[in-house]
């Protein structure tokens, strides 16, 4: 199971924004990596790595490594509507996402270890499987012997609430609801960038 391990301040660093949950060294050093830091003299950015930036901010923020993001990128132009707003409900449907959005997790990278460990069941059974795709009215649980860790009971506590979930905070029990609108979904993201990149 590939997954990025690499640093995760200097890649927030790059895009300015707490991509990976939040970072204390991003808010003391809000600007990108590099020797020079604020003294450095950035090149105008071209059109290809604009876009090639937005890509890259996608693949780090829901925990996808290239290969993974262009087959879910071909799924999506092969659905109906506007390719970009269907990539980014695939992406948001992965078990991984849900169980972070149902606030069973502080980050994605915690909802991926969760679920990889056996602590998460779909639909009643355990599922090991970050990536799977989760349907419309599927429930999602914390396993009953695994209620009690303290990375689930303390992220809970600060749980965000999404329109598109349904969660049970005392039954640790989930239901995925519906594909979300994109205007709900928080993350600043430009999807088109991504469409126009795949598109040369």
């Amino acid at each position: 199971m590939a997954r990025y391990t690499g640093p995760t301040s200097k890649i927030a660093r790059k895009f300015g924004e707490p991509i990976f949950g939040p970072d204390k060294y991003l808010e003391k050093r809000n600007y990108p990596p590099g020797q020079h830091g604020l003294a450095k003299k950035r090149k105008k950015q071209s059109e290809y790595g604009t876009q090639l930036r937005e890509k890259q901010k996608v693949k780090y923020t829901y925990g996808v490594l290239e290969r993974q993001f262009r087959n879910t990128y071909a799924r999506a132009a092969r659905m109906k509507g506007q390719t970009g707003e269907n990539l980014l409900f695939l992406l948001e449907s992965r078990l991984d996402n849900i169980v972070y959005r149902m606030g069973v997790a502080p980050t994605r990278a915690a909802a991926r270890q969760l679920v990889s460990h056996c602590h998460i069941t779909l639909n009643g059974a355990v599922c090991n499987i970050p990536s799977t795709h989760v349907k419309a009215g599927d429930v999602i649980a914390v396993r009953e012997r695994s209620k009690s860790l303290e990375v689930i009971t303390s992220a809970v506590a600060a749980a965000k609430k999404y329109s598109w979930i349904e969660f049970d905070a005392k039954a640790l029990c989930g239901k995925y609801l519906n594909v979300p609108v994109r205007a709900e979904i928080p993350e600043a993201i430009n999807e088109q960038l991504i469409v126009e990149l795949y598109s040369k």
